[in-house]
Order: C-alpha cells, then structure tokens, then sequence
C-alpha cells in the first residue's frame, strides 16, 4: 500500500519513530514549531496506534506548556497502553503544570503504591506541597531519594524547607527524628482466664484449639506434618458476642502472652508513622512469643482497598498484610488474632491462605451460654426465686452484652424500692422478666445486614454459618 505524506521531512520521522522502541532520543530541539507538530500529526492519521510517535506529539505539546493538548495525547497514550507507570507520570505532570493537583495526587498515589518509582514519589512531594500537606509532601521527598539520589532537587528542598518552617512545623533535621520515632505497646499482660471460664461457643473453641492448642502442645506431631505453630484466625459475628473474651482466653488457654491491639494504636496523622508502628507491634510479639496478637475492629484497619481515596490507607494494609506473610520476619509462636462485626468491609487479601486461613462465625451465646452469663451477671447480687433457665429461654439472640443489659435493668428497677424501703429488696424472676421486655436483642439489626451479604454475596460459602443460625440452610 502506497502511503502518500506531507513532505520527506514527515516521512523521516515517522520512520525514525520504530526506532525509539529501544532506543529513546531527546527530539526536544527538533518539535519547537507547529510545523513540525502538524508532521506529527499527519504522520498519527495513517498510524493513529502508533505509540512512541504519539508520545513525541505529546512532549511536543508539553514543553509548548499546550497542556491541553498534550493532556489529550497522554491519555491516548495510556489507552493504547494502560499499565505503563511513566505514562502515568507524565499524566499527573501535565496536571501538575495545569494546577489540578487533586487528580495528579490520586495518578502518582497509584504509582508510588505499587512500584518503587523515585521519580513519581518525587512529583507527588511537590503535588502535596502545593496542597498545603506538608508533613506528607516531605515524608515523600525523603522516600523519593531513598528510592533514588538522583531526583535529588535542590530547589525543591529549599522551597519545602521554608514552606516547613513558615508554617511553624519542625525543620528537616527535626522531622527525620520524628519520623523515626518509634511507638512502643506497653499494653502486654499474660491472661489468667481459659476457655473453662468462656460460657458455651463449644464449636467455636475447638476449632481454635485445633488450630493453636493442639500445635502449641503437640509441636513434634505438627512439624511432622509441616505445620508452623501460629497463624491467623478471623472472629466475625454481632457484636457483644464475646469475641475479645474468647481471644484472651485463647492466650490463657496456652500461658501465652497477650497484646491487644486498638486503632490509636496503630493510627498515626503524619504519613508511614502508622506502617512503624504497626511494625513495631508485631516486632513485641515476636519477641514475647509464644503471644496471641489481638487486633479488635481488624476492618477498620484493613478495609478493602478499593473503597480507599488516599494512598495512606492502602500503604498500612499493605504493612499489614507483609507482617502477617512473615517474609522478613517469622512469625513462628505468634497467633494473630482478628475480630470484626463487618467481615464483608475486609479487603480480601486478608483472607488468602497463610493469612486468616481459619475464619470463625462467633454466633450469639446458646442458651446454655446464656444460663451461665446470667449467673455470672446475677452473682453477688440480692435475688429471690429467680428462675435461670426460664430466662435463658426467652432471652433467644441475646448477645451477652444484651444479658448484662437485662440484669443492669433489673438492678434499677429495684434501686428506687429499695431506697423507700430503707433496705435491701432482692431482684425476682419478674423483675428480669419485665427488663427482657424492655431490652431487645442487639443481634437482629446486625443479622439483617449479614442475611443479605449471606443470601447475595456468599460465593465462596464464607457465610454459611450465618445462614445455617438462621435456618436458612
């Protein structure tokens, strides 16, 4: 096919162009007229997917700061090739340059996520700069150079350095120690209660003890078979179930030690302090092994990263997810321990094999269950002719934050009598029966929002436990 160009010097560059596959060229001095633009042009009419052509169009375009024109053929760019990350770059740079930082921010986040791009890392300090996000803007200009000391800019460093101290925020030299800083957990106990003093979940317990007790008692037996001795297991279930009593007395079960883990725990405002600290408290476990790790709300730490904006969020879940795999450091002895109301919020990286392999639905207490946490709730206290089990009965999805409730209302009913009287009046078994009409069980709004997810979303059959407690299966 005879292809009929502007001119011969359109032709030599478009077949110049295939040689830039391998080799790149700094065509900069020859693209600084619209001559040699409407060549490009031309030349992309006969070859419109011809990537490395269009890419020289697009810097054309950029060093005549045509950012419009230029953002149009990046885009292009990253359609005919839509995982390149230096397209992407050059993407959020145009953006830059056009002042709309919010969507370079959101371009380069991706990039400096997953892959260690120094000079995307470098670009993003200047984008969060110019936002006002100063602590973070320098946390990536040090990342940037790390990475690599050749973005190094000097300008750039002056100019955040007197953003920084404008603002009355510390200077560089202060900053690297705070970042550095490291949280230490001092919240490390040796429980002294096991699953003799957890009423009922009878399920519940052996399936921990096969995956903790049995190997921390039988060590010989599992390494035979390959098995390490730890792990991660997944609580779900509505809360005031008693998920975080079943995690500590996991660790008495075994006299192990017992580190429970909060969101201000982890949480910190000031970009890769949160990675640290999440960091330093697995470092403690695995220096205190054997230690049950017990993260309460494990969702609000690793929500699914698809419904994150911000990188920030994404880089702790991938902290996490690294600390859980063990790959720098064993986790040998530590068993990870996760509770959460909204298993359906947690990215399901989580749930991968090596992870939270063992995902336990911790189900509101049987009535058996609920004898036992009646009494307790009832002990020491004034009562007369009380009937447990009649209660129990009628206490059906109860949770046992909902029995403590009952009792509690009981207890006030009869405070006012009592202070009438000048004297005592013990609590009867219509006294509980009148607080269990007053008090409702918790557990039904939860298990209306887990029936849809069970019914709608249960793919991998991870809901099925609910739907059995419902009798839906």
């Amino acid at each position: 096919m005879i292809i009929n160009f502007v001119d011969i010097k359109t032709l030599f560059l478009y077949i110049f162009t295939f040689f830039t596959k391998k080799h790149r060229f700094n065509f900069h001095i020859l693209l600084m007229n619209q001559q040699q633009i409407d060549a490009f042009r031309e030349a992309l009419k006969f070859s419109p997917d011809n990537l490395p052509l269009r890419k020289l169009l697009a810097e054309a375009l950029f060093n005549l700061a045509r950012y419009d024109e230029a953002l149009i053929e990046w885009k292009e760019c990253l359609r005919l090739l839509p995982e390149d990350n230096e397209l992407k770059v050059a993407l959020a740079k145009t953006y830059f340059y056009q002042k709309n930082y919010t969507t370079a921010q959101y371009l380069l986040e991706e990039v400096v996520e997953n892959h260690s791009y120094a000079s995307a890392a470098m670009l993003l300090s200047k984008v969060l700069a110019e936002l006002g996000e100063l602590k973070q803007a320098k946390h990536y200009f040090d990342v940037a150079i790390q990475w690599d000391k050749g973005v190094y800019d000097k300008d750039f460093d002056d100019f955040l350095g007197r953003k920084i101290r404008d603002a009355g925020l510390a200077a560089p030299n202060d900053w690297v120690e705070e970042i550095e800083t490291m949280v230490t957990h001092s919240n490390i106990e040796k429980p002294k209660i096991s699953f003799k003093d957890v009423g009922g979940m009878e399920a519940v317990k052996e399936e921990i003890a096969l995956k903790v007790i049995h190997p921390m008692k039988n060590p010989e037996i599992y390494k035979a078979f390959g098995k390490k001795i730890g792990g991660g297991i997944l609580l779900y279930g509505p809360p005031g179930c008693g998920k975080t009593l079943l995690a500590r007395a996991t660790a008495g079960e075994i006299n192990a030690h017992f580190i429970s883990v909060g969101l201000n725990d982890v949480l910190d405002m000031w970009i890769g302090n949160s990675e640290k600290n999440l960091h330093n408290i697995f470092q403690e476990a695995r220096q205190n092994a054997p230690c049950v790790l017990f993260f309460d709300e494990v969702d609000a730490l690793g929500a699914s990263r698809s419904d994150m904006r911000q990188a920030a969020g994404r880089f702790i879940i991938n902290q996490f997810l690294d600390e859980m795999d063990g790959v720098k450091y064993s986790n040998e002895g530590v068993l990870i321990l996760g509770a959460t109301n909204s298993p359906w919020y947690l990215d399901s990286a989580f749930r991968r094999p090596g992870r939270f392999d063992r995902i336990i639905f911790v189900q509101p207490p049987d009535q058996k269950a609920r004898e036992e946490i009646i009494k307790l709730q009832l002990l020491e206290k004034p009562t007369e002719s009380v009937d447990v089990q009649s209660i129990a009965k009628q206490t059906a999805d109860y949770s046992g934050a909902d029995l403590r409730a009952v009792v509690d209302i009981a207890v006030e009913s009869k405070l006012p009598e009592s202070l009438k009287k000048g004297r005592v009046v013990p609590i009867t078994n219509a006294d509980l029966k009148n607080a269990v009409g007053r008090h409702k069980p918790t557990t039904k709004e939860w298990f209306a929002t887990a029936k849809n997810y069970a019914l709608y979303s249960n793919e991998s059959g991870l809901y099925d436990d609910i739907l059995k407690y419902l009798k839906l299966k």
